[in-house]
């Protein structure tokens, strides 16, 4: 693509700002994993900041912060000028071998002016494991990889949010997080991962929303397959999830909690519900998934088809692919605008 293709994909902030609707939205932000196709066509080296500024948005998941402090205090100081809250990723130490780079990591945030911290830790349950044990152990050692990290954040008054990233139910991260009982480890809030995992998203903000530090905003679209359920995510305001009241939930625990759009424009996945695969990481005792939750769950997709086909991208060429990611995008920030205050 040219340059001046670039800019013609990239309408949407212009129309925002030219209509008089750039007003910035101080808690609405922007998830990398929510513009892929962005940041293939614009390059590597793509500024997302300024993208997030120029869309009106007044959070941004920022990535790694520079550890250069000079380049530290000149993106501090730009944040500071957009009147902008950033979320870094830092990675987090797997054992004491990696404590002093996530310290590091940790340090360099903090010279950023960091809101908080974002760590997604596993990957979608059903497709990393074979064998509960192995779920177990993964499970363990995310728990002591938090033990480790816990003092660091405390020193460096950083709060890290986990988020619920399709790896754990959220009564068993729940139960996790009250063990540590920590001010500095939360939740960094995905709005509809766990319905992978056969939960209803009431549930899994009534179990999660004690420890909101930041959330990942999306609505999602289920679809029955031979296997068992496709899972996506659409237009905000297009799909099953009560938004307003799940929002109005969370700023309960903090009026101005971030909100970081993570409309990510892909094929549906595929949440294989009828296979012996699904099962094989839950455990009766240890990590049950009650039979009435699968069942809630195969409700929920039987009630809600969705309003229109769900998002694909396979077979798209990547000007397509551009255009399907902007304007979910931009349809998603125009909800946010209208319904969410």
């Amino acid at each position: 693509m040219t340059r001046r293709d670039i800019l013609k994909t990239i309408g949407a902030a212009t129309v925002i700002r030219a209509t008089g609707a750039a007003q910035t939205l101080p808690n609405l932000g922007g998830a990398p994993a929510g513009f892929p196709m962005w940041r293939r066509t614009t390059g590597q080296g793509a500024d997302f900041v300024e993208h997030c500024h120029e869309l009106g948005l007044g959070v941004v998941e920022a990535g790694r912060p520079p550890a250069d402090p000079d380049a530290a205090r000149k993106l501090r100081d730009r944040l500071e000028r957009y009147h902008m809250r950033a979320i870094f990723d830092v990675g987090f130490p797997r054992d004491e071998n990696g404590a002093a780079a996530f310290e590091a990591g940790v340090k360099a945030a903090s010279e950023c002016g960091a809101f908080s911290l974002h760590a997604a830790m596993t990957q979608r349950r059903y497709e990393e494991f074979d064998n509960f044990d192995a779920f177990r152990s993964s499970f363990e050692r995310n728990q002591k990889t938090i033990a480790l990290a816990e003092p660091i954040l405390k020193k460096y008054r950083v709060r890290l949010g986990i988020e619920n990233h399709k790896g754990w139910r959220s009564a068993e991260q729940a139960a996790w997080l009250k063990r540590v009982s920590s001010e500095w480890v939360g939740v960094h809030f995905d709005f509809g991962n766990n319905i992978s995992l056969c939960e209803d998203p009431m549930d899994t903000l009534h179990n999660l929303q004690p420890f909101a530090i930041a959330s990942h905003l999306k609505d999602m679209a289920v679809e029955p397959y031979e296997d068992g359920f496709l899972l996506s995510e659409v237009p905000l305001g297009e799909g099953l999830l009560d938004l307003p009241a799940m929002v109005t939930s969370l700023r309960k625990k903090d009026p101005n909690i971030p909100l970081d759009l993570e409309m990510i424009t892909r094929d549906p996945l595929k949440i294989p519900v009828f296979t012996a695969k699904y099962w094989a990481t839950f455990d009766d005792s240890y990590s049950p998934l009650p039979g009435r939750d699968l069942a809630k769950t195969l409700d929920i997709v039987r009630k809600n088809r969705p309003k229109t086909a769900l998002p694909r991208t396979a077979g798209l060429s990547q000007e397509a692919q551009r255009k399907l990611e902007d304007d979910c995008i931009t349809k998603s920030i125009d909800y946010a605008r209208q319904r969410l205050a």
